[in-house]
């Protein structure tokens, strides 16, 4: 392996390593390009730009797991107000809803509750909601809320598997009578050997794997990943079935790879998470700690922004800045 593609894993690993002992304003100032900001304008604001560039989005509203009903409740409302500024500034984006953000700490039945009143007018709108899949402990309820809603006749809602769960082959074979509309990926959460693949290649192997038998179920794929590997394997997937571009689609997380989303997006359809909030320090952060490879990126735009700003200086004050203390 050359020295260039090893240095970024250890890099990430560094990075996630060390991400709960960087400086807050350090963390928001690197998780800056990776959150639309901390309001409802701002979400908007970003969205409108990814539109003007040929993008789609889907909008998550950041914050921590809900261990109250007002406070789920007051979640699915800021989800609906968020839905109706979209459709006011003519923007049709989707919605990503977490589980632990509208009250699964509470029950499943609470949780329930809240995502279908947000899907429900979603539906009412022509929009569409996602539900996110959280740690390994969470799939058998997300799954099966997203069972119940389909049966509940609300076809404009998904759900995500990720490919470095073994069980998640088994979960596509449970769901194809459905042809979910599925979000792939390979999955942030750190989970033991038990519970998910722990080999790099392992993963890729098995996304590609579930990629192929959901596609070629008729299921609707947001293809997930910044992964080259995984991009260029998707493409030939998707040329060897012979699928139009309104069979799937690629996904991608603000400010991460921009330049491959705008390169994808220019013979395929590609949308963009965008995440805004309060909680946008916390979500940097769990975005370093938890995943090394998200860490890698941050630190190489953190270690490029440095670098600019190095050479922005006057030679003698460059001297200074890069001289050993």
């Amino acid at each position: 392996m050359s020295p260039v593609r090893s240095s970024a894993p250890l890099l990430g690993h560094i990075t996630s390593r060390v991400a709960p002992f960087v400086p807050a304003a350090m963390v928001r100032q690197l998780g800056s390009a990776y959150v639309a900001g901390e309001t409802l304008q701002d979400a908007v604001a970003c969205v409108a730009g990814l539109r003007r560039d040929g993008l789609e989005a889907t909008v998550d509203i950041l914050g921590e797991s809900v261990d109250d009903i007002e406070g789920a409740s007051a979640v699915a409302d800021e989800y609906l107000r968020t839905l109706t500024a979209l459709q006011e500034h003519g923007l049709p984006a989707h919605l990503s809803l977490k589980p632990s953000g509208l009250g699964s700490a509470l029950g499943w039945d609470v949780c329930g509750r809240e995502i279908e009143r947000v899907v429900r007018d979603a539906e009412h709108a022509g929009s569409f909601v996602r539900i996110d899949m959280e740690d390994a402990s969470t799939v058998d309820g997300t799954l099966t809320l997203y069972k119940k809603l389909r049966a509940g006749g609300h076809d404009s809602v998904g759900v995500v598997l990720q490919s470095r769960l073994w069980r998640s082959a088994a979960d596509v074979q449970a769901l194809a009578v459905l042809r979910p509309n599925v979000r792939l990926c390979k999955g942030i959460y750190l989970e033991p050997p038990a519970l998910a693949m722990q080999d790099r290649d392992a993963v890729r192997s098995s996304f590609a794997s579930l990629l192929r038998s959901l596609l070629a179920a008729g299921s609707y794929v947001g293809i997930a990943t910044h992964d080259e590997v995984l991009v260029v394997e998707a493409l030939h997937i998707i040329d060897t079935l012979g699928l139009c571009r309104d069979a799937y689609e690629f996904q991608m997380l603000l400010g991460v790879r921009s330049d491959l989303a705008r390169l994808l997006s220019r013979e395929h359809r590609v949308r963009i998470y965008v995440p805004y909030g309060s909680d946008s320090y916390a979500y940097a952060q769990r975005r370093m700690r938890e995943n090394p490879e998200m860490a890698g990126h941050i630190a190489k735009a953190m270690f490029a922004g440095l670098g600019h700003a190095v050479c922005g200086l006057r030679p003698a004050t460059a001297a200074r800045a890069t001289a050993p203390h």
